[in-house]
């Protein structure tokens, strides 16, 4: 056994121990006892969960009512199959009490405790966790914690792993430090993902606000609840936060030079958001040409998407330094015209009342701020020009197609009165004659 690696000898003494512990519990007496108590206490447990549970799933279930408590009590609803393993931990701790004032030991019933506590864990993973990290959390991290408490080496793990330590230069930590980190940043994170999610949801819905506001005060709560979560995680991991600072202000002065047009942007944003000069749901156009829907607004850039479906990424320096058509700002309306001509034989005095009637029998054209508005632009080559111009609450493109539907109503409305829509002339002079055949 000498020549053999640590790993392997501290695995056979072990083994040899958890041996001599079942060769003891199966002469002694006691244990045997103890594992009466266990299927005792079981039993017990699948009885009263049999006759509780039917109970508590009546006063439990909502039906078909909907109230403020329905969520909570589906919530709490979820945790009952729980019951079982949890009514068999408490039956066991009270035999274990009993067994110790008799018998002064109870490792066998302690350890049934443990398994039952176990079968806990894993129907909480199982059947009530239903988001992905904690399904996968508690699948690879969860019960193999629990399974290192229940066969009693987690103190033991613990202990080697703390006693490992990983030298980087200067700087040593232990395996322990490491894993410790891992797992409540795991969770601290997941909770401020989950938290973030819960205030976006109540803050979009305060429709007093406005929603360049609303988006601001998202944007605060999510910076707030992820720097909360990262100083609880360096609290856990035992750095010390007055040289982090230290270190953040040497790599600030390092980096500030570099990142100096990201500043630049994150803060263009907090203006956009303050300001509201457009916000989520705004059409704008911008000097450089860029057009679309505001779908999202990030802390170093705005996404536009046009109506072709692309998605165009523009930095939030350009929303202040250049100039912004916004379209949609405060639901204003927005203006369009539609021109045509007319034929020179046409009594011109009555194309205005006619086009004017027409336009306006379209749902989507506005009275206010003006009703639609014919009005002469011109004599041209082959016909008298004109145009009538409409507000509409939209953006004539995608799903609208405002200019279209106009001029579909002014072609029906000029043949409806039969006037003519001209089409260009022309008169050919040929100089000198036609040739001679």
């Amino acid at each position: 056994m000498e020549s053999q690696p640590e790993i392997v000898q501290q695995a056979v003494g072990y083994a040899l121990q958890a041996w001599d512990i079942a060769k003891g519990w199966l002469l002694s007496p006691e244990a045997w006892s103890q594992f009466a108590l266990l299927v005792v206490a079981y039993l017990g447990a699948v009885f009263v969960a049999r006759k509780l549970r039917p109970l508590l799933e009546r006063l439990l279930d909502p039906g078909e009512t909907q109230n403020l408590l329905t969520k909570p009590r589906l919530f709490v609803m979820r945790f009952l199959a729980l019951l079982l393993p949890l009514l068999a931990y408490v039956f066991t701790g009270i035999g274990e009490s009993i067994v110790r004032s008799i018998f002064d030991s109870g490792a066998v019933i302690a350890f049934g405790k443990r398994v039952f506590l176990f079968l806990a864990l894993r129907a909480l993973v199982r059947d009530i966790f239903t988001d992905p990290f904690l399904k996968v959390f508690g699948r690879y991290v969860l019960i193999p914690i629990g399974a290192l408490y229940t066969l009693g080496l987690l103190d033991i793990v613990q202990a080697k792993l703390t006693e490992t330590v990983v030298q980087l230069g200067n700087i040593s930590f232990s395996v322990m430090s490491i894993v410790r980190g891992l797992i409540a940043g795991s969770v601290l994170f997941w909770l401020g993902r989950w938290s973030n999610e819960q205030s976006t949801q109540f803050i979009h819905k305060q429709e007093e606000m406005r929603p360049s506001l609303r988006q601001l005060a998202a944007k605060s709560v999510e910076f707030i609840i992820f720097g909360i979560a990262f100083l609880l995680l360096m609290n856990i991991m035992g750095i010390n936060l007055s040289a982090l600072a230290v270190l953040g202000g040497a790599i600030g002065v390092g980096l500030g030079f570099g990142l100096q047009k990201i500043a630049s942007n994150f803060i263009s944003g907090v203006i956009l958001l303050v300001e509201g000069q457009a916000t989520v749901g705004d059409y704008v156009e911008l000097d450089g040409g860029e057009a679309g829907t505001i779908i999202k607004m990030m802390a170093r850039a705005t996404i536009l998407e046009t109506y072709d479906g692309r998605w165009i990424v523009v930095p939030n320096e350009d929303f202040i330094t250049t100039r912004v058509v916004n379209y949609s700002d405060s639901g204003s309306g927005n203006r369009y015209e539609a021109e045509f001509s007319v034929s020179y034989d046409t009594d011109i005095n009555l194309v205005p009342d006619i086009i004017e009637k027409a336009v306006a029998t379209h749902p989507g054209v506005l009275d206010k701020p003006y009703p639609p508005d014919c009005e002469l632009r011109g004599f041209g080559d082959s016909g008298i020009d004109f145009a009538v111009e409409f507000w509409v609450n939209g953006i004539d493109d995608g799903d609208n197609k405002y200019t279209s539907d106009v001029l579909f109503l002014i072609w029906n409305a000029l043949k409806d009165h039969d006037i003519t829509i001209p089409y260009p002339q022309r008169v050919v002079e040929i100089k000198g004659g036609l040739p001679s055949s």
